[in-house]
């Protein structure tokens, strides 16, 4: 069964991506609040400190950076890497939903403190957006909500096409370069 993790700050369209997949005998794992948001909603969901066998960190600000995920990730679609990831007890992760705190929207309110600002400036977000992206000949990235329908209605019909894949990673990359204009612009003020 493919594997699915579910990372997202805005959680619009989540339920029904989710049970999309689900539907399709996805397995799917969450981070925090969106596995709690799946779990309310009788989503069957791995948490990932369950997965990784490692807690949340530092109040949640380390949670899905882990080998366990980005080795998941990662994994060239070869029987080397393949069987490496399963003596570990791992396996691949093939599709990443996720998307990112809102930095702009937090620096956009009247009186934000610097520590807020910082606060929202994503790490875990960006690294599997960035690690799912270079992998698009494997892993398919979905980064923003919109895509949701079109990638559930891909899959119902069989695999993501490597050109949907790619088009999916671009704009991941794009989105990542956007983020870091936004916080480097911010920082130099």
């Amino acid at each position: 069964m493919p594997t699915a993790i579910l990372s997202v700050h805005n959680k619009t369209g989540l339920i029904d991506f989710a049970k999309g997949l689900t539907s399709l005998d996805w397995t799917l794992l969450a981070s925090g609040g969106t596995a709690k948001l799946l779990h309310e909603n009788n989503i069957n969901a791995t948490e990932v400190a369950d997965y990784t066998k490692s807690p949340e960190l530092l109040g949640g600000r380390v949670k899905t950076l882990h080998p366990a995920i980005h080795g998941g990730l990662l994994a060239r679609p070869t029987e080397s890497d393949h069987n490496e990831l399963l003596a570990l007890g791992w396996d691949y992760i093939d599709l990443v939903a996720v998307n990112l705190y809102p930095f702009e929207e937090t620096i956009a309110k009247p009186n934000v403190t610097y520590a807020d600002a910082i606060e929202n400036i994503d790490i875990g977000g960006v690294t599997l957006i960035r690690a799912a992206a270079k992998n698009h000949e494997r892993v398919t990235l979905v980064c923003d909500p919109a895509d949701y329908a079109e990638v559930l209605s891909v899959l119902e019909h069989g695999e993501i096409p490597f050109e949907v894949r790619k088009k999916l990673a671009v704009k991941g990359f794009k989105s990542t370069a956007n983020y870091d204009t936004l916080i480097s612009n911010y920082l130099d003020q």
